[in-house]
């Protein structure tokens, strides 16, 4: 792999994930097979990761995926004990508080119900703003956070939403995040409104993936989503209050267009053995109009190439394949649920575009007749916009990995 740069796979660093050492990785297995490839027996991966597949990046200490029995009930984190409080602070008003203490406070068993009329379900890959490759994706379901606002009446002076969920009654554990009002009350139709969820795949939400409850914010990265959810608060603040700030974090970036390496390492193989190299591209916002790679021959020892290497305005970028909408998605559904229900799919059941925004796009590309030597092979998405990954925003590097990764490939002379 190339060194740090815009233009690199970043590592994670320590100011990425820990602050205030609380973050932890639950387990050191690698990270699950990406969602939706086509191996290569023609078999299909599942497009929906299980819930408990899924790559953990929870923090606190204990972890609360980790409570048990009446640790777990006094946390409110049974589908018995959840509990969500909405209310307001300053300025803001709300004409009727949510609250724990007069048992006002929303229950799973309300929420559910309102999801009967308001529910949305929607196809989201979860990834770190840190970490290169998605989490793992899934299907959620909830409700628009406006629809949960509203019970509490009329809302006066609010300019953001802050909320957060449990971690331990302990204010130096507490993770939260923000919304600006605009981004909660004015989705148009046929666009995704941030949602509380209660459903994955649909099942409940497991206790590691964030349950009872959890925010699921479509277009953002993981620590919008906030696990655990037990607090809304409007406030007349137009300052963020986002954790995920701290170590020169974007907390308001969108999820990015790029296209990552299933395997990175390098790779030796026999002259006339076509090779296959495989990845996930994660569609941001912007869509994705292709994926493409540049194979570049080199010689040892390999001078690492630098942002501004005159290489970069000649190369020769060559279109990718992206596999197809699976033909089988309905299969990996639980029973009932209708396709046409999720978003972004039409009354027919099909996908209105493909790739899907914020979901992941397996790719190959097939290398074949090269000769013995060494090559550089990278891999780019460029989205709907025109922008060719690391474009348009390579500038801020906490903002979401999307650095144009490389594999380097040893071809062997004919055994």
């Amino acid at each position: 792999m190339e060194p740090i740069s815009r233009r690199d796979a970043l590592g994670l660093g320590a100011t990425g994930l820990v602050l205030s050492g609380l973050v932890r990785r639950s387990s050191a297995a690698p990270p699950p097979p990406p969602p939706g490839r086509t191996d290569d027996d023609g078999s299909r991966r599942p497009f929906l990761t299980p819930g408990d597949d899924f790559t953990d990046v929870s923090r606190g200490d204990p972890i609360p995926h980790t409570l048990q029995g009446e640790a777990l009930v006094k946390a409110r984190l049974t589908p018995e004990t959840w509990r969500l409080e909405v209310a307001a602070e300053g300025k803001a008003e709300l004409a009727k508080p949510l609250r724990q203490a007069d048992g006002s406070a929303i229950d799973l068993a309300s929420l559910v119900k309102l999801g009967e009329t308001k529910g949305v379900l929607f196809l989201k890959a979860m990834q770190c703003n840190n970490i290169a490759q998605p989490l793992g994706q899934g299907l959620w379901e909830g409700v628009p956070l406006r629809d949960v606002l509203r019970l509490g009446g009329e809302m006066k002076q609010v300019r953001r939403v802050y909320y957060w969920g449990f971690h331990n009654n302990d204010p130096k554990q507490m993770f939260r995040s923000s919304l600006a009002i605009n981004q909660v009350l004015d989705a148009p139709p046929g666009e995704l409104p941030p949602f509380i969820a209660y459903r994955l795949n649909g099942g409940p939400i497991p206790l590691e993936r964030g349950g009872p409850v959890r925010m699921i914010v479509p277009w953002a990265h993981g620590f919008k989503s906030v696990k655990w959810l037990q607090q809304i608060v409007l406030t007349n603040d137009y300052q963020a209050n986002d954790t995920y700030a701290l170590a020169n974090n974007d907390p308001e970036s969108y999820l990015k267009t790029a296209a990552y390496l299933d395997d990175a390492d390098e790779a030796t193989r026999p002259a006339g053995e076509t090779l296959v190299i495989r990845g996930t591209a994660m569609v941001g916002w912007p869509g994705l109009t292709r994926v493409e790679s540049w194979l570049r021959r080199v010689s040892r020892p390999v001078v690492e190439l630098r942002d501004d290497d005159p290489a970069w305005a000649t190369a020769s970028w060559r279109p990718c394949d992206l596999d197809p909408p699976p033909v089988d998605l309905a299969a990996e559904l639980p029973a009932g649920v209708d396709l046409a229900r999720i978003w972004g799919f039409g009354p027919d059941g099909r996908p209105k575009e493909w790739p899907l925004r914020f979901s992941v796009a397996p790719w190959s590309a097939s290398l074949g007749g090269l000769e013995p030597g060494d090559y550089e092979f990278r891999v780019r998405t460029v989205d709907r916009n025109g922008f060719a990954q690391p474009e348009p925003r390579p500038f801020a590097q906490r903002s979401g990995v999307n650095g144009v990764q490389c594999k380097r490939l040893h071809i062997t002379a004919k055994a």
